[in-house]
Order: structure tokens, then sequence, then C-alpha cells
């Protein structure tokens, strides 16, 4: 190979390694972008380049490149779709496995140098051979490289994360210390001392094994934090979910001793019914009618008190449903129902009403927000041989965005982990019967439905 051949290719090199870190950081980001996403793909990418060339046209100081792109990364979280939190640790976590796969690599780069020496000082000689060992750098980096950002990424995707600034802080201490390990040994990488140029591998050669293994540390400290975040954000939420479950059953059990009351109370009127008739009959042959009237006021008055809307086979649907009827009477929203309980022996009762609970609470909440003259809820119980559905469905305005859990993402509480807890215990309710939970958005409305199999 030539001079010049040479020179274009350690420029095609040069080249082709930022567009390698510009296509890396792209692909990194992409699955947290949610809308719009070929013109965030290529605004990452195009940041990424234009920040290359202004910096390396102005002559930055070397090692400060990753710090401003951090900052543009984390000024632009908006235009990106991103929190600020989310995305600085997105741009650190990048910055760590691209120091951790350099150094990897540079040890590589290195032995392959030994294995390989030069016997013959031909100039065309020493162009290939550099050539090729850029060559092999540029692949053993970027395939290193990939593999590291699509394990995070991987990692990342398991579980959402919500950042506060506190988190965010500890979630960054590994990932920062890695980042200025690998800047600390790039600089010491290749030292000149008198016109005479040190490589550091050459004088301590039992770094070759301890710079590397050091670089893989800090990456996989990075990952086990991230992994520990992640579990104990799910523990939390899952210990919100077992205490909003109980808090519910523990107003459906005080909603049902008021209901066993009312029973109570209608079985009392019923055995008084007799002698009611009988003052009735007493009055009406003595002719006192204005007595009679008032007496038959004052009955109609106390029944009022024992009305019963809504029977649908068990004290804990009856008070569940009953509860939302009289939600909807005040909100003026058009209540259908066509609910029956099931098997008894095959459904538990607090576990139907978990579900009744939170997908009736929902459309509720959920039609107060649309117009009163097109507000409706229609629950619906339909059971099928071995299944039960029931399904709700309500008018709703505006969008639903779906989170990676599946469920919508709610506008309350989002600055906290607890969000959703209500649909992921109906989720969780209809996987204890073997179920499922679906959840549809259409023109027409917004609809659950919860699927539910017997327990033999």
């Amino acid at each position: 190979m030539s001079e010049t051949g040479f020179f274009i290719f350690n420029k095609a090199f040069v080249a082709g390694m930022e567009l390698l870190y510009a296509a890396a950081l792209a692909l990194f980001l992409r699955p947290f972008f949610t809308r719009n996403l070929r013109g965030r793909l290529l605004g990452v990418f195009g940041l990424y380049l234009c920040t290359t060339l202004v910096y390396n046209g102005l002559g930055g100081p070397q090692g400060f490149f990753s710090l401003l792109l951090m900052v543009l990364l984390t000024a632009f979280s908006g235009f990106l779709g991103l929190e600020k939190p989310k995305s600085f640790l997105a741009a650190l976590l990048y910055w760590n496995a691209k120091a951790t796969s350099a150094l990897m690599v540079e040890s590589v780069y290195f032995i392959a140098e030994q294995l390989f020496p030069l016997s013959i000082a031909r100039p065309d000689l020493v162009y290939t051979r550099s050539a090729g060992l850029l060559a092999l750098l540029f692949l053993s980096h970027g395939v290193l490289f990939s593999l590291l950002l699509y394990t995070l990424q991987k990692r990342l995707q398991k579980k959402q994360l919500y950042l506060h600034w506190q988190e965010l802080c500890y979630l960054s201490l590994v990932p920062t210390a890695g980042v200025l390990f690998g800047q600390i040994i790039a600089r010491l990488l290749v030292e000149e001392k008198d016109g005479v140029l040190f490589q550091l591998y050459e004088r301590h050669p039992e770094f070759l094994a301890v710079v590397p293994l050091l670089a893989l540390l800090f990456y996989v400290g990075s990952y086990l934090t991230i992994a520990f975040q992640q579990n104990m954000a799910a523990l939390r939420e899952e210990q919100a979910a077992h205490c909003a479950e109980y808090q519910q059953i523990q107003a459906m059990q005080g909603r049902i001793h008021e209901a066993e009351q009312f029973y109570a109370s209608i079985r009392g009127f019923k055995h008084e019914m007799r002698g009611h008739l009988t003052n009735i009959k007493g009055l009406a042959q003595s002719g006192q009618y204005t007595s009679l009237e008032d007496y038959i006021a004052h009955m109609d008055e106390s029944m009022r008190d024992f009305e019963l809307t809504l029977q649908t086979g068990n004290p804990v649907t009856d008070v569940i449903v009953g509860d939302i009827q009289r939600q909807c009477l005040n909100l003026d929203i058009c209540f259908d129902v066509e609910f029956h309980f099931p098997n008894p022996q095959a459904y538990d009762a607090f576990d139907v009403g978990v579900i009744l609970q939170n997908l009736l609470q929902n459309a509720v909440e959920a039609c107060e927000k649309v117009h009163r003259d097109k507000r409706f809820i229609v629950l619906m119980g339909k059971k099928k041989g071995r299944f039960f559905l029931i399904e709700v469905k309500n008018s709703f305005t505006g969008k639903v965005a779906f989170g990676q859990d599946g469920l919508p993402a709610t506008t309350k509480q989002q600055d906290t982990p607890m969000h959703g807890i209500g649909l992921a215990n109906v989720r969780r309710v209809a996987e204890k019967y073997m179920g499922e939970l679906e959840l549809k958005a259409g023109q027409e409305g917004f609809s659950a439905a919860v699927l539910l199999q017997e327990r033999r």
C-alpha cells in the first residue's frame, strides 16, 4: 500500500469510527422513542456528527467531547421525547460502554502488533500492516461495542425506571468512574519523552490483563447497579399493589357489613309487614282515611331506605356495582349493567371485586373528562363453559399512550413508580385464574376485558 493509499484509508477509518459511534448512539436510544421514530433517530445521528465536526474543527481539548455530548443530549431531551434524567443516564452508559470496549480492544491491538512483527522495513509493507491492524481494530471494536450496548439496552428495557435526581446520582457513580478510568488510561497508553514514544503495555506488560479487566468490572458494575435499582422498583410496586389491594378489600368488607345490616333490616321490615297490614285494615274499617293516608305515607318513606336497584348475585359485587351506579347518577353517566356473578365455588368474590372496582373506577374517571351528553359505561359479564368474561366499556376523550408494560401511561403521579397500580392488580388477578387482561382504545370508546378460567 502506498503512502497516499494509507492516508486515504486512515481518513476513511476515522470517518468510519465516527459514523459507527453516531449510529450506535441512535440505535441505543431507539427503544425509548415512542413517537416520530425516524425523525428522532436522524436527530441523534445528526447531533453526534455535527458536534464531532464542530468540536474537532475548533480543536477542542481531548477528553471533553463526551462531556459536551452528554450536556447536549440532556438539553435536547425534550425534542427526543425523553426525561432529562433518563437522557443523561443513557448518554453516560453509552460512554462507559465505549470506554470499556476501547480499552479491551487496545489490548488486542497491542497483542496483534507483537504477534505480527514487521521484519522488513519496506514502506509499502509498513502501510499494509498498519492498515490491516486498523481494520482489525475497527471490526473488533465495532462488534464488542455493539454487544455491550445491546446488553445494556435489553437490561434497561426489562423495567422502566422513574428517576429522581437522587436516584440518578446513585446510578451514575459506577459508569462515571468507568468513563474517568478510561480517560486516564487513554492518556497513559502512549507517552512522549525526549522525542521517544513509550507505550504503557511495553513498560508494564501486566497491564495488558489488568486494564481490560478493570474496564469490564466498571461496565458490569453499571449493569448490576441498574438491575438492582429495577428489582427494588419492582419490589416497591409489588408492595404498593398489595397495599392498594388490601385497602380495597378492607373497604369492600366494610361495605359488605353495611349490606348485611341492610338485608337484616329488610328481613325485619318483612317480619313487621303483617302488623302494618293489620293496622292499615283497622284504619280503613274505622273510616279514619286521613290517618290511613299518613300511615301509608310514613310506610312509603321507610321503604325508600330498602330500595335495591342492582342485584348481581353476590354481596361483594352488589356493593361495588351499586356504589358505581350512585356515582354515575351524580355525574350524569349512562350506566348499563348486564352482570351476574358466576359460580361462587370457581371464583373468589374478592378477586372479582378487585377487578370490578378498578375497571369501573377507571371508567368513571375517564367519563368525567367527557362532555355530559356523551358519558356512558357498560358493564357485562358473560359465562361460557369454564370461562367468565368481564368487560367494561366507557367513553373517553384524547389519546391513550401505552407503556412498555402494555398498560396505559397514567397522568397521575408520573413522578413516582406507583402509577398504574389498579390495572396491574387486575392483570395479576387475571393471571391467578390463568386468564388475561386486554385493553383497547378506539373512536367509540375504551374497552377493558378480563378473561377468567374456573379454578378446579
